[in-house]
């Protein structure tokens, strides 16, 4: 996989407190795979039950995911697929009850070096962990219990990855296919993404669906998406205008409805959404 620089962001891109961090890998090639991990920094307390849960946005990743319950001793893990539209996530936690949350957010096209199925049909998807990641699961699951802070987990889990790094599955297509879509900004059309890569678009489309879960032109799309929330949520000139030409939108009507379409609000709200806890903002 070539190193391509691409920062994916939340609906919430600042937020960090007890219960949400995120942690860049520290191993160079893991980074190529895993955008980071996150959890919560140490077990806490459920004080009461959540009426509403957080916006969750098409960031282009896939997520394995441990709700750890110190009370009952008792672990759930999930994979979620990569997903094309928002969502609300209303996790259920008992009231009263110590827990702490513990994941792993990859690349939707880094997830295949490590799984050991393919990721056909995960669109949208949440499925047990060990249909794809039996391996991990096995070695993870009975020290998330023992390793209860964040950091731990980190380096128990860094540690699993990197001892597979030199088995890890590779697809040259795959790879050179997801560098012109984040080099070019998600502008390219599947026809001359194919081009590109010397394979018919059927192939190409065939390759996405096995390999990541998606076609090309809804994966292009996506990171088109997040490359304009990257400029909007950062850049305080931000000017859509430019954006439209910038991002081969056809106009700005064509820019606004693509961003709702993904992020189920506006700009103005998606921005005020994404900095509604101000106490925790901390930029990087």
């Amino acid at each position: 996989m070539e190193a391509t620089f691409y920062m994916p962001l939340t609906a919430a891109p600042f937020r960090k407190n007890e219960v949400y961090k995120e942690v860049l890998p520290k191993n160079p090639e893991l980074a190529k795979y895993i955008r980071c991990f996150w959890g919560s920094d140490s077990p806490y307390f459920i004080k009461e039950k959540r009426n509403a849960g957080d916006i969750v946005v098409p960031d282009t990743c896939a997520d394995i995911i441990y709700h750890i319950d110190h009370t009952d001793h008792t672990i759930t893990g999930g994979f979620c697929g990569i997903n094309d539209a928002a969502f609300s996530d209303c996790h259920k936690e008992e009231t009263g009850h110590l827990v702490s949350v513990f994941a792993i957010r990859f690349y939707a096209w880094g997830v295949y070096a490590f799984s050991e199925d393919s990721l056909k049909e995960t669109i949208n998807g949440y499925f047990d962990v060990q249909s794809r990641f039996w391996w991990l699961d096995h070695l993870l699951r009975s020290q998330l219990l023992e390793k209860s802070t964040l950091e731990e987990r980190i380096k128990t889990a860094e540690t699993m990855f990197v001892r597979k790094l030199p088995g890890i599955k590779q697809h040259r297509v795959i790879d050179k296919a997801v560098h012109h879509i984040i080099r070019n900004k998600g502008r390219q059309s599947a026809v001359e993404l194919a081009g590109e890569c010397f394979v018919s678009s059927r192939q190409l489309q065939r390759l996405f669906h096995e390999y990541i879960g998606i076609t090309p032109k809804k994966l292009s799309n996506l990171i088109r998406y997040q490359y304009l929330w990257n400029e909007i949520i950062t850049d305080t000139q931000f000017d859509i205008q430019d954006a439209v030409y910038r991002y081969g939108f056809t106009d700005q009507s064509h820019l606004l409805r693509e961003f709702k379409r993904y992020h189920t609000m506006d700009i103005q709200t998606a921005k005020n959404y994404a900095h509604k806890d101000v106490q925790n903002i901390q930029y990087r």
